[in-house]
């Protein structure tokens, strides 16, 4: 320190306060220079970077272009081949469908000659007749039996005096609920009958119908399947009438000798009958029967109509020792109408179904969940039925639905064994038998060309199957409906014949009446009705009038206008 106090820095300090160092400023510029170079250097990498990148884009897009105009090309190509096998496969379905058709002709013709198709009915079926009575006991040598006249109940409840339908007493005087039984002419739908058809056949004895129909057979396998558009049917006018039962209904049947009157039945084990009013319009309810069976209290499982009309067969259950069949008569009073047969034929379950063979002679069969068909022979013309076992054995499964062919004397049976078997009543012996993939629920014959019959199954969108009796192991036509609310085949799903036999109806778990044309060339309904407001059990064909009868899980009775 001098003499002022001035503390006199180092001379290292006095040089880093002033002028930089000359040996740090030369470092400071080669530092600058190398940096200079170095980012110089490092822009025209960049640049080499960016030009290669561009580069390699331009080539990928290149190859993709290229690309998706090859593969545009090949969908164009597969396109064209599509629609080119889809002309072929159009052409060989054809093809395949003249085969068909050609081979059921030909099998046709020749089956022709083996059941002698030719032969007059009459004198054929005359003659079977007369056997089958001869292998029951002798009932061919009983003179014929006037028919009992049938006796409806008046719809005033009050009234206890029964009213003789017209046709049946030549003294009785007509009434407001007399119906006189019209003829079915060529059963063709909607063509009315000639006069004087009408007039022969209303002074005609009772019982002479059902021989007459044994001759109206018409061939109608030649049209199976014949055209490409459904004929439609026109449904005008519907009315909805209470069915008056208290729980879902079960059964419906049209008289088959007056045809204004028909019944239903329910769980609630009530039998109604009713008198179709005003061409359709309305129906009257003339009265009310229990049929629950004496045990077990159970309803009619089916329920079949007398082909004199005067009386109805119903069947039950076989569990519990109950009664199995009962005979509603019509002619006896409301407390003596319903008698119960004291044979119980079938071992176990429920019986399933009852059908009248459409035979001079009157006989009815049952099949039951016991695997068996039995056969019934009427005694002597009244409520007394006696019981034959035809087969047990046939079937490993319920018997679901039995029917009689009018052709010859054979009673076709359809299981749940997925079995159909014709069983031949003369001979004794199985004469049918076929096998398909699923359950079968019921049978029902064609009412005009006799060889044909019809089975319900359960396979979905194929639940009809029609047959003919003389072709083996084969199906005419095959179709269906398609179910929106259930997937499961109910058997309690009915089905019924048009009286020209083109037409079949079906009800659905939908609230459908579903109609099938049989010339139809498809697997769908040729239309589809909405009739109820729940699903539709059945829908019955009016024999004379332009009329659909439906039941309906909705407890309502539907009479549709066609």
């Amino acid at each position: 320190m001098d003499g002022r106090g001035i503390l006199k820095k180092p001379k290292r300090e006095i040089e880093s306060d002033g002028e930089e160092h000359p040996n740090k400023k030369e470092t400071n510029n080669h530092n600058y220079n190398h940096n200079h170079n170095h980012n110089h250097n490092h822009s025209s990498s960049d640049d080499d970077d960016e030009d290669a990148s561009t580069s390699r884009y331009d080539e990928q897009e290149e190859a993709l272009v290229a690309l998706f105009e090859h593969r545009t090309k090949e969908v164009e190509h597969l396109n064209t081949r599509i629609s080119y096998y889809q002309s072929q496969l159009k052409q060989a379905q054809q093809r395949l469908h003249d085969t068909e058709t050609k081979l059921v002709h030909v099998r046709r013709k020749i089956c022709d000659k083996k059941w002698n198709c030719h032969i007059d009915p009459k004198r054929e079926v005359t003659k079977e007749h007369k056997s089958i009575s001869s292998v029951n006991g002798g009932s061919s040598q009983r003179q014929p039996q006037s028919k009992p006249q049938l006796l409806i109940p008046s719809a005033n409840q009050k009234s206890s005096r029964p009213m003789t339908v017209a046709g049946t007493d030549p003294k009785a005087s007509p009434s407001r609920y007399d119906s006189p039984i019209k003829p079915r002419g060529d059963r063709s739908h909607g063509t009315p009958s000639r006069p004087e058809d009408t007039k022969s056949q209303a002074v005609a004895p009772v019982g002479v119908k059902r021989k007459l129909e044994c001759k109206e057979h018409r061939e109608l396998t030649s049209k199976v399947r014949s055209t490409s558009s459904p004929t439609m049917i026109q449904c005008y006018a519907s009315t909805h009438i209470s069915s008056q039962h208290k729980r879902k209904l079960r059964s419906l049947t049209l008289c088959p000798m007056i045809d204004k009157l028909f019944i239903t039945s329910a769980l609630d084990g009530m039998v109604h009958l009713w008198q179709i009013q005003a061409k359709g319009s309305g129906a009257t309810l003339l009265s009310s029967t229990e049929c629950l069976s004496p045990k077990q209290r159970r309803w009619p499982e089916d329920i079949a109509w007398h082909p004199e009309g005067n009386r109805l067969v119903a069947v039950y259950s076989a569990d519990g020792g109950d009664n199995q069949i009962s005979v509603l008569n019509l002619n006896k009073s409301q407390s003596t109408r319903v008698s119960f047969l004291k044979e119980k034929p079938h071992v176990k379950g429920i019986i399933n179904s009852v059908t009248f063979m459409p035979w001079d002679d009157t006989y009815f069969a049952t099949g039951g969940s016991d695997h068996a068909v039995v056969f019934w022979n009427d005694k002597d013309g009244g409520d007394e039925w006696k019981p034959k076992t035809l087969h047990r054995n046939l079937h490993s499964s319920a018997v679901m639905g039995v029917a009689g062919m009018q052709h010859k004397q054979m009673v076709v049976s359809a299981g749940a064994d997925k079995r159909i078997i014709g069983y031949d009543v003369l001979a004794g012996r199985v004469d049918y038998k076929h096998q398909i993939e699923s359950k079968c629920m019921s049978v029902l014959p064609n009412p005009c060309d006799f060889h044909l019959f019809m089975v319900q199954t359960g396979t979905p969108e194929r639940q009809l199957r029609l047959f003919d009796i003389r072709l083996r192991n084969s199906e005419l036509h095959a179709f269906g409906w398609k179910q929106e609310s259930s997937e499961s085949q109910s058997a309690l799903i009915n089905q019924a014949w048009s009286p020209d036999g083109l037409y079949l109806t079906s009800g659905s778990a939908d609230p459908m009446i579903h109609v099938f044309d049989i010339r139809y060339n498809a697997h769908k309904p040729s239309q589809s009705v909405k009739a109820h407001s729940k699903r539709v059990f059945k829908a019955e064909w009016h024999p004379t009038m332009p009329l659909l009868i439906s039941i309906s899980s909705d407890l309502n009775i539907g009479l549709h206008k066609i």
